[in-house]
């Protein structure tokens, strides 16, 4: 007969298997200007783990989260002088997905554009224009996003937030510069909208915390103060902020005629700038000719009618804009990128039903990544590949802004105070309707930083979306911009 278990061989015997590194290894070339890149992918996901005190002793180390990533090395290259960008999107909530196979990747997905997308099961090419021959590449996937999750017997929840999500990416950071022997080579974090927020956080937090200090920041599509965009009762803020992006997509649509793109955008400036504003904060101080002057200026800009703009008070709302501005096609323009549009089929909705600079990438970009993960970097896994979770989204926590505006303005301040080297990079897209480029101008202005310290900020603009690289003319001229920017920003 056999012996009975105790209970402490019980426990180990049904306890989960404890979490371990799967990252898989492969070897790829490219050829960039004739000049060919031999380099090294990793992929796979890595533990997370804390230090465990029990009544105030050491007691081991808790895994906590598996979180999913995919180098890329330079070959032949010296680790101390080679550049390396940590890369991720935003959300809250998307995998880096966008970033990896949209721009900065050596390969990218064949998506076609507003005017010719391509059908399904789409596919893959080499991208002649990637980051990698500037710097080696780490594209990481906050915790619920892609493949990465929480560890077992570990809430995800505690992942979805402000101060914990710049946690644990900056400890996958700090992971991966330690284990590749990275901490003397110019390093820089990449992200893409609410990823810029996360990138700001990461400059202070990565200073303080490890005294890992950044060579450069890389906003693009930013927004560092949701306040900018926000439109919320009593913030007129926004208002003004997007009525220059409204022009430009109404521009986009045919409704300035031959007028130049930059003439049209330049008014626009001026007018949310100072009489708009001004307009928005009279209330009903404004005299019936004040009023009549702005509701036909807004409209005549934004495309919509006299009517329309006097029925909201002067304030359009972006998703109302998106809806309306078209209503009388019987369709309604994109908020990631206000170039595409889409039928509606109900012509009386207020608010969109669908976002077609969405719906009509995601496929593609959806089955690139997961035939690329396997079978071209090798790594396995049955979980779905989240490219973007909505649940996430809906629960992320801003607990650490209690009370006012989530903002990492004075976070990226401070980083740029304590390393006067660090340099930040800023790119807009005319027609994002998610992180309007003059609500990004405005925060961007807004910076606490001296005088001297402005030179340490470029800027690049690109007749595209909140995903500017969709469009290829944007796309290749991008590849340039960041690869020069990070060129000089590693220089020493």
């Amino acid at each position: 007969m056999p012996e009975s278990k105790t209970d402490d061989e019980a426990e180990r015997t049904t306890a989960p298997a404890e979490p371990t590194d799967d990252l898989v290894t492969t070897r790829h070339s490219l050829t960039v200007k004739r000049r060919k890149l031999a380099y090294t992918a990793q992929t796979g996901r890595v533990v997370l783990r804390r230090e465990k005190l029990t009544d105030g002793t050491f007691d081991g180390h808790v895994a906590t989260a598996e979180v999913f990533l995919t180098s890329y090395t330079l070959d032949g290259a010296e680790p101390g002088s080679r550049p390396v960008t940590f890369a991720f999107n935003g959300g809250p909530g998307s995998s880096s997905i966008w970033l990896h196979l949209g721009v900065l990747g050596p390969r990218r997905v064949v998506s076609g554009d507003v005017d010719s997308p391509e059908p399904p099961p789409y596919g893959l090419a080499d991208n002649p224009d990637t980051l990698l021959a500037h710097s080696d590449l780490v594209f990481i996937d906050p915790v619920s996003t892609g493949f990465s999750r929480a560890a077992s017997g570990q809430k995800p929840g505690d992942f979805h937030g402000f101060k914990a999500d710049i946690e644990s990416v900056g400890e996958v950071i700090r992971l991966w510069t330690s284990r590749n022997g990275r901490w003397l080579s110019p390093k820089f974090v990449a992200g893409e909208s609410y990823g810029t927020i996360r990138a700001a956080g990461l400059a202070a937090h990565l200073q303080q915390r490890h005294g890992l200090y950044l060579n450069g920041v890389l906003l693009i599509s930013s927004v560092l103060n949701l306040g900018s965009v926000d439109f919320s009762e009593g913030n007129d803020l926004p208002h003004a902020l997007y009525l220059p992006t409204y022009a430009a997509i109404a521009h986009y649509h045919g409704f300035h005629g031959d007028r130049p793109l930059a003439d049209v955008l330049a008014e626009a400036e001026e007018f949310a700038s100072r009489d708009y504003p001004w307009a928005l904060s009279r209330g009903n101080r404004l005299t019936e000719a004040e009023r009549a002057e702005v509701v036909a200026t807004t409209a005549r800009l934004t495309g919509l009618s006299e009517s329309y703009v006097d029925r909201v008070n002067l304030r359009i709302e972006h998703i109302r804009f998106f809806t309306e501005l078209l209503r009388d096609r019987g369709l309604t323009t994109g908020r990631m990128d206000g170039r595409f549009t889409t039928w509606e089929p109900d012509g009386g909705r207020e608010h969109m039903s669908d976002d077609p600079s969405v719906s009509r990438v995601i496929g593609a970009y959806s089955a690139a990544f997961n035939h690329y993960v396997r079978d071209e970097l090798g790594y396995e896994n049955d979980l779905p590949y989240d490219i973007l979770s909505l649940d996430v989204n809906k629960a992320w926590s801003y607990s650490d802004f209690e009370g006012r505006s989530v903002s990492v303005v004075d976070d990226l301040g401070s980083a740029m105070r304590a390393n006067p080297h660090l340099k930040v990079h800023v790119a807009f897209g005319h027609y994002d309707g998610a992180t309007p480029y003059y609500a990004a101008e405005h925060v961007v202005a807004h910076l606490p930083i001296p005088d001297a310290l402005r030179e340490n900020i470029d800027t690049a603009y690109y007749p595209a979306g909140h995903m500017m690289y969709i469009h290829e003319p944007s796309r290749v001229q991008q590849g340039k911009d960041l690869g020069e920017f990070v060129r000089n920003a590693a220089n020493r």
